[in-house]
């Protein structure tokens, strides 16, 4: 009599002759075979095999998918489990023969090494990098590579993203996945919405503003420019990309200017796809796209010498991003998180009145509220107004890049849970300040503008979207006060009719509603605004002084 004993595995019984393993899609002839691999140590025999498909059933309990999700329940159990990788911890490669086990520990180990150093050590400077630049240059695919390479995404969710991509035809895209969180964006492969995530260097901490290349989402983009101290401009050097992205109606060009008039002081360019087979690290390329995109920069405001670095890199295999590439001998500098690490510090001052500009808001236990603090600092339990509609706001916790803090300094991204307002009453574009010193608002202002680009003449009585630190407002030009000389700085005696393409004008703007706002003088990063029109950046300008309301 032959009797046949059948284990489960993977869910199903199978005859124990034919038995599948579990991670190992290839089915051995007998269960000798089986112990070889598995189990050497045992002694041969039924028992043994059904505990060495025990063992190796483990990795599939559905939890461990969830843990991806979830980094910070695991590193409990990553700690515990005894059989440590020796030293070979490698991301790159995971030993194949060591079984589902060892896997596990290979991805979990770099989990730790990120979040619990927050409470003890010293704050790092923080950094917000905005990366801009046409459709499709490859912005969100270096944020998600950096991710990656700093250990913020681990590698098994990047597979899974990779396999996702295959099955939809989109294997280059999966990199950008990693910001580029919702349905929509991954479908079209464009990014709509800012994306945020952040990394670690040894010194400093970034958070990284993924911001749309798309021309209809530009008033995303400048949200999201607004907030950061520093822009990587990406530009694709593959042939025609990158002219499309340059020329007449292409968003390199107008990002640039949008992050000079947002305040960016720094930039870096990272000529992307230098891996391309048309552009193979070619330096007569990469000296190309130098050559047409200098004089424009410098045209927008940024000093070659002392504001740009130009970097070459490849998102998609992530070369020069953390390593230097063999191919490129011509290129000398560091590395791009290298650099960014290398990039002196930004001065803030955390002891100015509190301003916390309003990004985004929903509700989550209470109303929270996301912004960058741009000047004072603040703490838990502390009371803030909210303007322009004057509420008291009390403060009940703070996180600063999902870390909860106690106490925040200039420059981080926060989240803030309020209490004593609702969610329904704040607007993006409102301002947290502290009550002993509130920031103006009004509706009316004097302003020097520049139109950079409107085809026929702008008269008083001309309407456009203002947008100002993260506020965005319908706003009518009510009257023209004086030109002013774009070489000498000298104004007009007399007041202009109109103004037209690349003159510089000092007008009075009246928005539909209250704004918050403070002259470029007292405070730049709330009184440089842009004025946008039918989807194109008309004018960029600078409040000079605020006018009260006649009634």
């Amino acid at each position: 009599k032959t009797i046949v004993i059948g284990v489960q595995a993977d869910g199903g019984w199978t005859p124990s002759g034919h038995s599948t393993m579990d991670h190992r899609d290839t089915a051995p002839d007998s269960w000798e075979l089986e112990e070889d691999a598995e189990a050497p140590t045992t002694a041969a025999g039924l028992s043994a095999a059904i505990a060495a498909l025990n063992v190796n059933a483990k990795p599939f309990v559905p939890n461990i998918n969830a843990a991806v999700f979830v980094p910070s329940f695991f590193q409990s159990t990553a700690v515990e489990s005894p059989p440590v990788s020796d030293g070979r911890f490698t991301l790159g490669s995971c030993e194949e023969e060591e079984g589902g086990e060892k896997e596990e520990e290979e991805e979990e180990l770099p989990l730790p090494k990120v979040a619990p150093a927050q409470p003890n050590a010293p704050k790092k400077e923080h950094v917000n990098v905005v990366f801009i630049g046409h459709v499709d240059a490859g912005k969100s695919t270096i944020g998600g590579q950096i991710m990656y390479l700093t250990g913020m995404v681990e590698k098994r969710t990047l597979e899974k993203y990779e396999r996702e991509a295959k099955e939809k035809n989109r294997e280059t895209w999966y990199l950008s996945w990693a910001l580029d969180t919702n349905q929509e964006e991954r479908d079209k492969g464009k990014t709509v919405e800012v994306g945020r995530a952040y990394f670690e260097t040894e010194k400093k901490h970034f958070t990284i503003l993924d911001a749309p290349g798309h021309k209809s989402f530009v008033p995303n983009m400048i949200g999201g420019a607004s907030q950061a101290d520093l822009a990587v401009l990406v530009i694709s050097a593959r042939k025609g990309e990158f002219e499309t992205g340059f020329e007449k109606g292409g968003q390199t060009r107008e990002h640039a200017m949008l992050a000079k008039t947002a305040g960016v002081k720094h930039l870096i360019v990272l000529v992307n796809k230098m891996d391309d087979p048309t552009v193979n690290w070619s330096l007569d390329r990469y000296e190309e796209c130098k050559e047409k995109l200098v004089p424009f920069l410098k045209k927008v405001g940024f000093n070659p010498k002392k504001d740009i670095y130009f970097m070459p890199c490849s998102g998609l295999t992530g070369s020069n991003l953390k390593e230097p590439v063999p191919e490129c001998t011509w290129y000398t500098g560091l590395p791009f998180i290298s650099h960014l690490d290398s990039l002196p510090s930004f001065t803030r001052s955390s002891d100015g009145p509190v301003r916390l500009p309003i990004v985004d808001k929903y509700k989550d236990m209470g109303t929270v509220i996301l912004g960058k603090l741009e000047s004072g600092s603040i703490s838990k339990a502390q009371q803030l107004v909210m303007m322009p509609n004057r509420h008291t706001v009390e403060v009940l916790s703070l996180l600063s890049d999902d870390v909860e803090t106690d106490d925040a300094d200039p420059g981080e991204n926060l989240k803030l849970r309020l209490k004593g307002i609702e969610e329904e009453e704040i607007l993006p574009g409102f301002i947290l300040c502290n009550a002993e010193n509130l920031c103006h608002s009004g509706r009316t202002f004097d302003a020097q503008i520049v139109i950079i680009e409107h085809k026929s003449i702008i008269c008083p009585g001309y309407n456009a979207v203002l947008h100002i630190h993260t506020c965005i407002e319908e706003v009518q030009i009510t009257a023209l006060i004086c030109l002013v000389d774009k070489k000498s700085g000298e104004k007009s005696q007399t007041r202009p009719r109109f103004v037209k393409q690349d003159q510089v004008c000092i007008a009075r703007l009246r928005a539909a509603g209250t704004i918050c706002l403070e002259t470029f003088k007292d405070f730049p990063q709330m009184g440089r605004f842009t004025l946008r029109d039918e989807g194109k950046t008309i004018a960029i300008g600078k409040v000079l002084k605020l006018v009260p309301d006649k009634d």
